[in-house]
């Protein structure tokens, strides 16, 4: 249909017509086509918020995303720079729209789901499984994918749609945030990780292109304070929906997000932020088993948000003493993936605000520095005492347990038990390493004793043992032959330095003699310092001069450094110009491939409105023609019984239907006409066996009835003499007494005539009189009349010869649209005439072919029934003497003679029955026979 022109409420009113008759195809069609007019660009928003808000509506319940999306392309371009809040309510309304679809599927779905379990104690069984499978029960996940899924596609959609539409934008960034913060609720709610992952990336690419692109018009401004605080409060929603989703990698983007927004903004965030923040940082640190950082956030949480509770400073506690001490120990010559590690944990470590990754010393001993200790519970007291204080290597596990079985109770904190564990053992081999040079593997296995689920084996153990030896942290060889494990007891070893934060009990042979040859070398030089004085001058000459040229090298330093300064300042502001021109041409270069952008999309528009029109144009007329083509086969099949199927309608037009309905007739005349020669030829068979048959039976019949019409003549012409004689005497009667007063009756009439005539004549000399008189004034009254019309004709002449040639032309005018009428018409009933003529033709021969089948079958029935005629007897007339002896007057007619030959028509029996008294004589036949009639003709002849 083509575009509704005028005001928006007759658009609206259209569209409403269009649902009331269930065409919502068509509705929306209708308002697409306004809104992507070139007009409508120019309206205002509070005009076209009606259209946009049918149209969404159209759109959620046809499930047409793409559509909808265009149409709110077209909208915001059109409206945006006047009217903000229509596009914020648009929105609105396509997303709850949206939302109550999700809604109304997901409680159809689970009603279905219900409805479909019988027993809800009933368990599932494996052989109800395979019968699911195989017999097509609605089970829950099928009927969501049936039901919900499409609408939860949909509303993802939505959503992107939505967020496309609203980015970077300062006056709907309020509503672009609404919009981030619902859509991570329904990833959260509806558990889509996959589109929760997609999200994220739309949300850092619109943020990378509002930096990108910050010279537009309308672009957000990241150093606004307020713009910079929502996309914060965007992120660390994202963050929250990303820890509950336990998609960890996300969670850790959003972390990298969060720290890059709060880097780049110039407001000190609130400590409730932070403290989320970290708080998100502990978690995901945690999951990626990094206990260092964990400790680390654990550390700046309890700084940052001043929260001294008992269970916070459990964890600070906690967390930094299960920090691996293996792997966070410093050794001489580590391999390639602790310093991998090491880089690695200082990028983190920017995310906690600390210049450098931390180690577990140094947060040890800041935590008990800041007395957190203080607000801990007594068993983390004791946890601290046994592994950081005290010295006992052979309880030290013994001690421990108690305090590892209460940390179990808690879930929060049994998970830190594994990484005590091993900590607990570095320990162990750490304290036996000073005061044992060889011990029994049984030995060490009973005293690393820990309940279930956290005992170790001897291969456990063994591991251990072998990654503390590789790392650096012992040196300890196990003998399998022995079933022993022997510490170091090399003098001039590297000592091990794994143990700097535990408490001593004495140094190592190695550390005592690397101490030793350090106290000799410095009393040496003290000595040769002492008395050999060339010694001494010479090394504080050396000295002096080595200061000289570190003087001459600083300056030269210096100078390198300001020319370099200068050269930097100088290469800076050239490149600033470059980026200035650059920016120009690449914003020039934008601006244009936005203008082409722009146009083509223009194009592309009219070019789908042309070619939706076509379309239209295209489905209207072939609905028009199949309309018709129904009409018509409803016609047919009324006149003529035609029957079409529907579905070839689409197919046929008039002329093939005209065509059909021609074949039918010819068909059903084809077959009525060998229907019509079947029943001939065996009516013919048949009446000629019963001819065969009845010629007897006829001969006999026709005999009696002569006999009887004999008598029945005889009779007959009794009573009719006897009737005519009654009625003559009669009238003699009449005329003798009736001429006796025929001269008074001639006398009375003729005084009447006389009196009459005398009146006539007197009447008729006065009226003759007043009519003169009224005559001569009639004619002067005309005179006078016709002089008065005489004057008033010449004065109307004029008027009259004008009004005359108007009415001429009109006429001429009316004369030629009728004849141009007339011939259409004329033309329309000839080809209608024509059509009616050829098949009235059509028809007509077949009528004569017909008519002259059955001309021949009577013709052959006649002369079959002429060569079966019968005679009669001869009859003798009754004498006329006798009639005239009857007393019958001269005047009457005689009697009617009997036909010649004495012979009368044959009359069957059946027919014969109330016709004896009213027979009359029948007209002769040839040869002097009646002719013969047969028995079904007869009661027609009566």
């Amino acid at each position: 249909m083509a575009p509704p022109q005028g005001k928006p409420e007759n658009v609206l009113r259209l569209a409403d017509e269009l649902i009331a008759l269930d065409q919502h195809g068509s509705a929306l069609q209708s308002l697409h086509e306004t809104i992507v007019l070139k007009r409508s660009r120019n309206s205002q928003g509070f005009s076209l918020e009606p259209i946009m808000t049918r149209f969404i509506e159209l759109c959620v319940f046809l499930r047409k995303g793409k559509v909808a999306k265009e149409g709110l392309y077209m909208y915001k371009n059109a409206v945006q720079n006047t009217s903000v809040t229509a596009i914020e309510n648009v929105v609105k309304r396509f997303i709850e729209l949206a939302n109550e679809k999700v809604q109304e599927a997901q409680t159809k779905a689970d009603k279905i789901s219900v409805e479909f379990v019988d027993d809800l104690e009933a368990s599932e069984t494996p052989e109800s499984i395979m019968m699911s499978f195989v017999s097509g029960e609605m089970s829950k996940t099928r009927t969501d994918r049936a039901l919900v899924t499409p609408w939860l596609k949909f509303l993802w959609d939505a959503y992107r749609t939505v967020l496309d539409i609203l980015r970077n934008n300062a006056r709907l960034e309020v509503m672009y945030q609404l919009i981030a913060n619902s859509a991570f609720q329904f990833c959260l709610k509806y558990q889509r990780k996959t589109e929760f992952r997609r999200l994220c990336e739309l949300l850092r690419s619109h943020l990378g292109n509002a930096s990108k692109f910050s010279n537009a018009p309308h672009s957000i401004n990241l150093n606004d304070v307020e713009t910079m605080q929502r996309h914060l409060d965007m992120r660390f929603s994202q963050l929250n929906v990303a820890v509950e989703l336990e998609l960890w990698q996300e969670a850790f983007r959003s972390i990298e997000d969060i720290h890059s927004l709060l880097t780049f903004s110039k407001r000190a965030p609130s400590p409730v932020m932070l403290g989320n923040y970290y708080r998100k940082l502990i978690k995901i640190f945690l999951v990626c088993d990094n206990f260092l950082l964990h400790a680390a956030a654990w550390s700046r949480y309890f700084t940052f948000t001043n929260v001294q509770k008992p269970a916070t400073a459990n964890f600070v506690i906690l967390s930094a003493l299960s920090i691996p001490i293996i792997d966070a120990s410093r050794f001489s010559g580590p391999p390639l993936d602790a310093e991998d590690a090491k880089s690695k944990n200082a990028r983190l470590a920017i995310l906690l605000n600390m210049s450098k990754a931390p180690n577990r010393e140094a947060l040890v001993k800041d935590a008990v520095n800041r007395n957190v200790l203080s607000y801990c519970d007594p068993a983390i007291r004791d946890l601290y005492r046994i592994l950081e204080v005290d010295f006992h290597p052979l309880s030290i596990c013994k001690k421990l347990q108690p305090i590892l079985k209460k940390l179990a109770e808690n879930t929060d904190t049994a998970q830190y038990i594994r990484p005590l564990q091993q900590v607990i053992l570095t320990r162990l081999f750490q304290q036996l390493s000073q005061v044992y040079d060889a011990v029994s593997l049984k030995f060490v296995m009973d005293l690393a004793t820990f309940d279930e689920p956290y005992s170790c084996t001897y291969g456990q153990i063994e591991k251990f043992i072998m990654n503390g030896n590789k790392k650096g942290a012992f040196s300890i060889r196990v003998s399998h032959i022995e079933n022993s494990i022997t510490f170091a007891s090399d003098l001039f070893a590297s000592p091990v330095s794994s143990h700097v934060d535990t408490a001593t009990l004495q140094s190592t042979p190695a550390e005592l003699i690397t101490n030793q040859l350090s106290r000799i070398g410095k009393s040496l030089t003290s000595v040769l310092m002492r008395f050999d004085t060339d010694f001494y001058l010479l090394r504080k000459q050396q000295s002096e001069a080595a200061y000289e040229r570190a003087l001459a090298g600083v300056e030269q330093e210096r100078k390198a450094v300001v020319a370099q300064r200068s050269l930097l300042e100088l290469r800076r502001g050239q490149a600033d110009t470059l980026a200035t021109q650059r920016e120009a041409e690449l914003a020039a270069q934008r601006a244009l491939r936005q203008k082409q952008e722009a146009e083509a999309e223009s194009r592309r528009v009219q070019d789908e409105v042309t070619k939706r029109n076509a379309d239209r144009i295209r489905r209207e007329k072939e609905a028009i023609r199949i309309e018709e083509a129904k009409k018509l086969a409803n016609e047919l099949k009324a006149k003529g019984g035609l029957e079409v199927d529907a579905d070839e309608l689409e197919n046929l037009d008039a002329d093939r239907l005209r065509a059909m309905q021609i074949e039918q007739v010819e068909k059903q005349n084809r077959s009525m006409n060998e229907r019509l020669r079947v029943i001939g030829k065996r009516i013919d068979h048949l009446e000629r066996a019963y001819r065969r048959e009845a010629i007897p039976l006829l001969q006999e019949d026709a005999r009696k009835q002569v006999e009887q019409d004999h008598k029945a003549f005889i009779q007959r012409e009794k009573q009719r003499k006897e009737v005519q004689g009654h009625k003559h005497e009669q009238a003699l009667d009449d005329k003798h007494t009736f001429s006796k007063y025929a001269s008074f009756i001639h006398n009375y009439k003729q005084g009447i005539d006389d009196e009459r005539e005398m009146a006539y004549r007197d009447a008729y000399a006065r009226t003759k009189d007043v009519i003169e008189a009224e005559r001569e004034k009639q004619r002067q009254m005309i005179y006078e009349q016709k002089v008065a019309d005489a004057v008033a004709e010449v004065e109307e002449a004029s008027a009259r010869a004008e009004e005359e040639e108007e009415t001429r032309q009109r006429a001429e005018q009316e004369a030629a649209q009728r004849k141009a009428a007339e011939e259409k018409a004329l033309a329309s009933k000839e080809a209608r005439e024509r059509e009616q003529a050829e098949m009235s033709e059509k028809l007509e021969r077949q009528q004569f072919m017909q008519m002259k089948r059955e001309e021949d079958a009577a013709r052959k029935i006649a002369a079959k029934k002429a060569n079966l005629g019968l005679g009669s007897g001869a009859q003798t007339p009754p004498p006329v003497a006798a009639w005239k002896r009857s007393g019958a007057s001269e005047g009457s007619a005689p009697p009617a003679a009997p036909p010649a030959g004495g012979g009368q028509r044959y009359v069957p029996p059946r027919a014969r029955a109330g016709a004896d008294s009213s027979r009359e004589s029948l007209p002769p036949s040839r040869g002097g026979r009646g002719a013969y009639v047969p028995p079904s003709k007869r009661q027609q002849q009566q």
